[in-house]
């Protein structure tokens, strides 16, 4: 198992392995949340928190949930609201030991206005 924390530890997210690949994206949010994203099946994500620890963000459309630390205020992850994609988490993977990371490719996604892949590692 890996695990996730935010800053002040409140929230903690288990995987059960190191991402193979991670997302950085520009869009509007991403760009301001700083945020490396990790997809995994919901079903092998744990996610531990205090009663009413967290809140969530949503914008326009609703697509997806940001979720962050009510504590801290770190962004941890982010599920769809969307029915096609609610068998997904996003990790923020900013919140493993950097070490987890090594190796692990980076895609980058042009959600500013092109909405194409490029591969910076």
């Amino acid at each position: 198992m890996l695990g996730a924390t935010c800053h002040c530890g409140s929230v903690r997210i288990h995987v059960r392995r190191a991402p193979r690949t991670v997302t950085r994206c520009n869009c509007s949010i991403c760009r301001r949340y700083g945020a490396l994203w990790a997809y995994y099946p919901a079903s092998s994500v744990r996610i531990e928190a205090p009663k009413d620890g967290l809140a969530s963000y949503s914008w326009r459309r609703k697509v997806r949930a940001y979720i962050r630390c009510k504590r801290c205020g770190c962004i941890t992850h982010y599920k769809y609201r969307k029915k096609w994609g609610q068998g997904t988490v996003a990790v923020n993977a900013n919140n493993f030991e950097p070490e987890a990371l090594k190796g692990v490719r980076v895609r980058e996604l042009d959600g500013a206005s092109t909405w194409t892949w490029r591969y910076s590692k």
